[in-house]
């Protein structure tokens, strides 16, 4: 050990403050490095996987073409782009950057990006960039879908930068020998999703058993939807160390006991205070996760062996949950005709990512990258107040960005959405503190104090299913809290910790209407139908077949028209696979006519998930959003879903019209309620 801390300490002195060239320096400078952390060195090869100078061929607009060079490359795991500025990158006094390094490192970090562009598209882009000033500082940025999408700080705006006195850590080493032997293993979702899926499954038991006592399933996922938040706030500190778990310990021998020790923590979690449960104080938490705490049913009997269950739960590193699953895997956990599919697979972030990216993330970074480029054009020439000024005011569009989901499920759209909003206000909040903004000041900003941030306010979701939408909003709290706690530590949380901001509705996307009637037959007696769920296998053809057992009231809709959506900037989502010719099956008869006596101008050719992307559509023809994003069938390219398309593009809704933006006509996907693979399309509409 003390050798390695010899050799730690003989390359940094080596390193630390060296003023050669960067032709001269940063080969010698990489190699060192790799020596120091045991990893291979670049070599030359033919292959060009793994080397210094690595050619690349820069296409441009107009046809033509540039040769370019990255730095040091390899293949799967970074762009290496070195520099040796001839600026001081911390001044003594403040240990602050200046604004000439930051603006440096900016340009950098611009080159190595068009730089992953320029691979060839076979070859992919890799999951890192590091952007380093030689015998300084090595920037990391992330983007672990390797589809194209843009570059964030790794692993956050606070720490993505490396000083070269940082070695010394131990997790700073680690960190950067994995960035060269296994990079994808830094990516935070992989180790958050195994965590993620042994909660569900231990959830989903516990569903089933309590279901076997004659508990509604309603009641059912309200109670463990309760008792999963307190273990998440239990693992992130806002509750105190080991409370909850200890309160289940403490009662597991007298079930009657625990049963009003729950009611009594739940109701003082709302309220906040003194909690007679534990004896201590707890954070007001509010929202509505814990309202009505003397009705029935709020809190369940249980058993010993379902005690042990929810300790079981308890014991996961709730810090690590990941919501861009979880709400799909809690869902399936919570729902009795869904829990079959738990074990199936979930549509993976990356997935979700590929088309958050260019609906939402990446005209919002357009839109940062201009403002920051103005505002260090400004303090270039002296003009602070200027300067920052500019860079409060995307702040502010920032967070006056409102983003809708009108098929929300269990939130993980917009979750993932959350997370890169939250993301880039990080990176704007560093700009303003290097434009020499009052820290405290900034802090406060960062914290929600004063001022503005990104709140799960701007997140609209329309979900037709209420258990999902109850869902939603858990996941993004969930979310949200992370990233602060995280970010910022436990201070960043304000009481109340959560607020029922009503943002996701528990309703119809498509359709409003008055009221619902049930079909009567001539006898007064209710007309059924097939509840669109249910299957058998044939005995003959070995095919699934509607199960003719399970049966719903046919109904009849009053007073049947389109249903309004939140105006909002962006709107992305994964509306329902519900093909024409199966929707009155799945349904019903009366859906299905008051769907096609309102909707005129959607083709009754045209698959259910047309009628968003028609909407959707519309409101970004008009002006009122700037981009769409929506997942459809892969049948979109044909007739019958593509006459919908045609009319946005050649603006024949009456609208001016739109542009794709961007396109996949075919891509893997999983459907979220079965786990089932299917194909679909994605289209971003601008």
């Amino acid at each position: 050990m003390s050798t390695e801390r010899e050799a730690i300490s003989t390359f940094i002195a080596r390193w630390q403050g060296v003023t050669a060239s960067e032709l001269s320096t940063s080969q010698s400078f990489v190699i060192e490095l790799c020596d120091l952390l045991g990893v291979p060195r670049p070599h030359a090869t033919p292959a060009q996987d793994y080397m210094f100078e690595r050619p690349v061929t820069f296409r441009h607009g107009d046809g033509s073409s540039s040769a370019g060079r990255i730095d040091c490359y390899r293949h799967g795991a970074f762009i290496w782009e070195s520099k040796k500025l001839k600026l001081s990158g911390q001044t003594a006094a403040t240990g602050q950057t200046s604004k000439g390094f930051d603006d440096a490192l900016l340009r950098a970090r611009a080159q190595a990006e068009s730089y992953a562009r320029a691979l060839p598209a076979a070859e992919g882009r890799p999951p890192f960039l590091a952007v380093v000033d030689v015998g300084h500082v090595i920037e990391l940025y992330a983007e672990f879908s390797r589809s194209g999408a843009t570059y964030t700080p790794f692993p956050d705006p606070r720490s993505h930068r490396i000083a070269l006195a940082d070695l010394h850590h131990d997790k700073v080493r680690a960190r950067l020998r994995s960035l060269w032997l296994d990079p994808q293993s830094l990516d935070p979702a992989r180790a958050s999703a195994e965590v993620t899926r042994e909660v569900a499954a231990e959830l989903a038991l516990l569903a089933t058993s309590l279901e076997a006592a004659g508990h509604a399933p309603q009641a059912v996922a309200a109670f463990l939807t309760r008792c999963l938040f307190s273990m998440f706030a239990e693992d992130m500190a806002l509750l105190p160390e080991r409370s909850f778990k200890e309160l289940l310990q403490r009662h597991r021998n007298d079930p009657a006991t625990l049963h009003k020790m729950l009611r009594v923590l739940w109701a003082d979690m709302d309220r906040g205070g003194f909690s007679a449960a534990l004896a201590r104080d707890v954070l007001r938490f509010n929202g509505k996760l814990f309202k009505g705490s003397a009705a029935d049913g709020y809190v369940l009997p249980l058993s010993r062996e379902q005690i042990d269950g929810l300790l079981r739960a308890a014991q996961a590193n709730w810090r690590e949950v990941e919501p861009a699953i979880f709400g799909t895997l809690l869902e399936r956990a919570l729902a009795p005709d869904e829990r079959h599919a738990l074990g199936a697979h979930y549509t993976p972030r990356a997935y979700v990512e590929r088309l958050v990216m260019p609906t939402v993330v990446q005209p919002l970074r357009e839109d940062w990258a201009n403002a920051q480029a103005a505002a260090l054009l400004l303090a270039s020439e002296g003009k602070l107040d200027e300067a920052r000024a500019e860079v409060r005011r995307f702040h502010h569009q920032l967070c006056s960005t409102r983003v809708l989901d009108p098929a929300c499920g269990s939130g993980n759209f917009l979750y993932v959405t959350l997370e890169h909003l939250k993301r880039l206000e990080g990176e704007v909040l560093n700009q303003l503190q290097a434009f020499g903004q009052d820290t405290d000041t900034v802090r406060q900003d960062k914290l929600g104090f004063a001022g503005e941030t990104v709140t799960l306010q701007q997140l609209r979701g329309i979900e037709i299913n209420p258990r999902a939408a109850a869902l939603a909003e858990l996941v993004l709290w969930i979310g949200y809290l992370q990233w602060h706690i995280r970010s910022f530590g436990n201070a960043s949380v304000a009481e109340p910790v959560i607020h029922d901001y009503g943002n996701i509705e528990c309703r119809d996307a498509v359709l409003a209407y008055d009221r619902i009637e049930y079909v009567m037959d001539a006898h007064g007696k209710a007309v059924t139908r097939w509840d669109g769920v249910h299957v058998k296998t044939h005995p003959v053809t070995g095919e699934s077949v509607p199960d003719e057992a399970f049966q719903v009231a046919q109904e009849r809709y009053v007073n049947p028209r389109k249903a309004a959506w939140p105006k909002v900037d962006f709107i992305v989502g994964n509306p329902p696979f519900i093909g024409a010719s199966t929707l009155r099956r799945a349904l019903g008869e009366g859906y299905a006519d008051a769907l096609r006596g309102t909707w005129h101008d959607v083709p009754e050719s045209a698959d259910f998930v047309m009628h968003w992307w028609h909407t959707a559509a519309q409101q970004v023809a008009r002006g009122e959003a700037r981009r769409f994003g929506l997942i459809t069938t892969n049948s979109l390219p044909q007739a019958f879903n593509r006459r919908v398309v045609q009319a946005a593009l050649l603006g024949r809704m009456g609208e001016p019209p739109i542009h794709l933006a961007y396109a996949i006509a075919d891509h893997p996907w999983v459907d979220s309620s079965d786990g089932a693979a299917v194909r679909i399309s994605m289209t971003v509409g601008a």
